[in-house]
């Protein structure tokens, strides 16, 4: 059936008739209207490319790096909270995947599968990402627990300091294990694939926070929880604090802006990433990869710069890398495809993504993912506007 799928949009379909109602949507969502969430996706159709003949397309490479790590493609899972509800301890079988593929993945810290639980089913480092919270030592006990994990890089994100209004996850009722009413009953009684997996599992919950952090208040409601806990007084301050925790690869998540991007350089982190939270922030903000090419200029070379939002081919990942990412990452792409079909189902999606990234790379009369740049693109309505 996996084999069956052609493009990512086929394995969205396949996770939604598999996945209940509440969990799909915590996905597929974005806050308010969802506009923004929509141009992420929408904007990159606006970049066109150019097609080149007879050039030579053999022994063709895709392989790079990202923060200094070697990848097989400029492609990394993204961190996604309440991965495991796609499916049963989905945090594990994506990083298998991923390992599997050569990609990194990184780990939520509003993940269901714990920090441990990773590290004791994969053989690679993996990423961990890091959201702070009011309780200081907490996140103190986090970041050692990542250390103590052999994490390679830690992703902090910077854009999640109060939680924007998701109606969808408002109107469902969200929870993590979901609540027994008789809504939430009947979506998990017409899903019976995902819930014989779900009961084969005893990881129904924030692995990261409970038993380890103290004091937290209700964990059943995620909004009330982060609205408890996320600290809104998180500043560039407690970057340089993070930092010297940390001592390692150290990724800034959540830039949109030129002048912020400028601010990440003083930091000491390793890399930035353009996005705006899958668009489940401020509605009405502009796409990642419209912001893409203007924080590029911005920072001049002086700090890496990866792209998250709207990626859903590999003809996208390209386009990212000619406006000037050095990576990109994936996250409801990875989600559709876990709950379609687990391990394999995430699988199939590095499988689409590269095909198609290798093959359009081709196209454009290109052998090394390394030498793409804007010159492999056209002229469309709104490239001027993107490079703006």
């Amino acid at each position: 059936m996996l084999q069956n799928a052609l493009t990512i949009a086929d394995l969205k379909e396949m996770a939604r008739r598999r996945v209940p109602k509440m969990f799909f949507d915590y996905a597929d969502s974005g806050a308010w209207t969802e506009g923004t969430y929509r141009s992420n996706e929408a904007d990159f159709a606006d970049i066109l490319l150019r097609q080149r003949v007879l050039v030579d397309m053999t022994d063709r490479s895709l392989a790079s790096e990202m923060v200094g790590e070697p990848v097989s493609m400029p492609v990394a899972l993204a961190p996604t909270g309440l991965t495991g509800m796609q499916h049963a301890d989905g945090e594990i079988l994506a990083a298998q995947a991923a390992e599997a593929a050569g990609v990194p993945f990184t780990l939520s810290t509003m993940s269901i599968c714990s920090i441990e639980d990773i590290a004791a089913n994969t053989t690679k480092p993996f990423w961990f990402q890091l959201y702070v919270m009011r309780d200081r030592a907490f996140i103190e006990s986090l970041i050692g627990r990542a250390k103590t994990a052999g994490c390679s890089a830690l992703v902090l994100t910077l854009d999640l300091q109060i939680l924007g209004q998701r109606h969808k996850d408002l109107r469902n009722g969200l929870s993590a294990p979901p609540k027994f009413t008789p809504k939430h009953v009947w979506q998990m009684a017409t899903r019976p694939f995902w819930c014989l997996e779900m009961l084969q599992t005893k990881r129904r919950t924030f692995g990261n926070i409970v038993g380890h952090a103290s004091n937290v208040g209700d964990l059943s409601s995620l909004s009330s929880w982060t609205a408890e806990q996320f600290d809104p007084r998180l500043s560039w301050e407690d970057v340089a604090w993070i930092k010297s925790l940390w001592g390692g690869k150290l990724i800034l998540k959540g830039i949109l802006d030129p002048e912020d991007a400028k601010m990440a350089i003083g930091t000491g982190a390793d890399a930035i990433v353009v996005s705006n939270h899958g668009g489940r922030q401020l509605d009405g903000a502009r796409s990642s990869i419209s912001a893409l090419p203007g924080i590029v200029a911005a920072v001049d070379g002086q700090i890496e710069v990866h792209l998250d939002g709207g990626i859903r081919s590999g003809q996208d990942v390209l386009k990212a890398v000619a406006l000037g990412a050095t990576g990109t990452y994936i996250g409801r792409p990875f989600l559709y495809g876990l709950g379609a079909g687990g391990r394999e189902g995430v699988a199939r999606v590095l499988e689409i993504i590269r095909r198609e990234l290798d093959i359009t790379m081709a196209l454009c009369g290109r052998r090394d993912i390394r030498t793409i740049g804007p010159d492999i693109l056209d002229r469309a309505p709104r490239l001027d506007e993107l490079r703006a």
